[in-house]
């Protein structure tokens, strides 16, 4: 069975040299916006919590905007570390299936009903393995963006392997975000595909 976050990339290896200079200035509207739906997302996620605590199920309508706040991050942070070239849509659809109007496609199934109160009640312990995980990542992440950088710069192309492990990154962000903001009760796997 497949998580019920999942991320993919359908773009080019190929980048224009002079993108990685730039992208993070160009990425500027989009960051700010994603910062804004991060923080909406972290008080969201308090309510889902209450809520999932006393009720057993997730609303319909905080489900939706968690996964407006991830896709859109996703996306953002996507294009600021020069992944791909075409600038991400301003696009708000409060759904979990992806519109599919972007190379980057963010797809989540928010489990609503029949929830597990004791995972969710315990969630901010059960992260903190997940957690660690994903700051080892991050810090192994950071190496691969500064090397990418200067292949992109000189090169014009992305390493493949460099470029899936940036991306892997990435997916596994995205998970550990649908089970940080309670969308689902399923632990994020410790993999990157």
């Amino acid at each position: 069975m497949a998580y019920p976050a999942t991320l993919e990339l359908d773009a080019s290896p190929e980048i224009a040299n002079w993108r990685p200079l730039v992208h993070w200035l160009l990425a500027i509207p989009h960051l700010l916006i994603a910062y804004a739906l991060q923080q909406v997302a972290q008080v969201v996620a308090l309510i889902s919590w209450f809520v999932i605590v006393f009720t057993g199920e997730l609303p319909a309508g905080l489900a939706g905007f968690q996964c407006l706040a991830i896709r859109y991050t996703a996306r953002a942070y996507s294009y600021a570390f020069w992944l791909r070239e075409p600038y991400p849509p301003f696009e708000f659809a409060m759904t979990g299936t992806d519109p599919r109007t972007d190379p980057l496609r963010v797809d989540l199934q928010p489990a609503l009903t029949d929830r597990n109160r004791l995972t969710v009640g315990l969630r901010f312990i059960w992260i903190i393995p997940a957690a660690l995980f994903a700051i080892v990542l991050s810090l192994a992440a950071t190496v691969a963006l500064l090397v990418g950088f200067f292949a992109v710069l000189f090169t014009g192309r992305w390493p493949a392997g460099l470029r899936d492990f940036v991306v892997g990154s990435g997916r596994y962000f995205v998970r550990l975000t649908a089970y940080g903001y309670l969308l689902t009760d399923e632990y994020p796997p410790f993999a990157l595909e």
